[in-house]
């Protein structure tokens, strides 16, 4: 049987054809590591590939009749007609909207507010129930719709607080929402993460303006032991942002309640580093290692 995805090269790629096929090189490598040591067969994230393509080819062709798709989408994608037919007449995947995180939003609260953080700025250590500043009072400045103690056993068993029922106080056990143990919901805010960030670059790229701001600072000559001190250097920037923006937009969502549902928007703004050991210089460099920053 014919493979449906032409492997020949592309003949005399152009300087930036030859770009984009490195930098999809670069970004398919972490996709095919995640798989592997997730245990996902080739033949799975193929037809997902597919899939993307044939719905990414119909998004560009939005008033194409019925009996002309079929014919378009194979010309544009490469993947014959038979195979398009196919996963045209499979029902498309739906992302859904992902559910509000209560979880996430409770520990940001708790982390940015000032009822909640003591003299230095910290997170206090909170009684479970009664007035404020408690995690009862907290909860439900985030929602009424959940009883905080069923946010208060979430929080635990994602190992984010923990509760000492000797005293019946409350604690956050980590300094950034990465739920320890629940490879489930890391995996879903990879793809929220590193989906939006994709989303965001890629439209930059595509667009003749840039819609959303993207930069980042690189720097290479490093020790280990250089890189490991600009980490908390990072954190703290991190949690300098989350304190300025975390209430703004709580207050903006409470300003914009009234808005229709076809009227909203979304907005995800993160921080990022990344570090490995440098490549092999190809030829030594009579030149001083420089600090680069990078519009991505």
């Amino acid at each position: 049987m014919n493979n449906p995805l032409s492997s020949s090269p592309m003949p005399d790629a152009s300087p930036e054809q030859q770009a984009l096929q490195q930098a999809l090189a670069g970004m398919m490598s972490s996709v095919a590591r995640l798989s592997v040591a997730r245990g996902l067969p080739y033949a799975a994230v193929e037809e997902m590939l597919r899939i993307a393509f044939v719905q990414a080819a119909a998004r560009a062709h939005p008033g194409l009749p019925e009996h002309r798709k079929v014919s378009r989408i194979s010309t544009t994608t490469g993947i014959n007609r038979r195979e398009v037919t196919r996963l045209v007449g499979l029902q498309e995947a739906r992302t859904a909207p992902r559910a509000r995180s209560l979880v996430s939003e409770v520990f940001a609260h708790w982390r940015t507010h000032i009822p909640y953080r003591d003299a230095e700025g910290q997170p206090r250590e909170l009684p479970r129930q009664g007035p404020a500043p408690s995690f009862e009072t907290l909860a439900h400045e985030v929602t009424r719709d959940v009883h905080p103690r069923s946010l208060l056993d979430e929080l635990c068993r994602l190992g984010l607080a923990a509760w000492d029922e000797a005293a019946d106080t409350v604690a956050l056990a980590r300094d950034a929402f990465v739920p320890h143990g629940d490879r489930v919901r890391l995996l879903g805010l990879l793809g929220d993460n590193v989906g939006d960030h994709l989303r965001a670059a890629v439209d930059n790229v595509l667009a003749d303006d840039r819609t959303h701001f993207e930069q980042a600072l690189f720097a290479d000559g490093l020790s280990l032991e250089s890189v490991e001190s600009i980490r908390p250097l990072v954190r703290e920037q991190w949690q300098t942002v989350l304190a300025a923006l975390v209430p703004t937009l709580e207050a903006r969502i409470a300003a914009d309640v009234e808005i229709p549902p076809a009227q909203q928007r979304r907005l995800r703004v993160g921080l990022y580093t990344y570090q490995e050991e440098a490549a092999p210089a190809a030829s030594p460099s009579p030149s001083p290692t420089a600090l680069e920053p990078r519009k991505a």
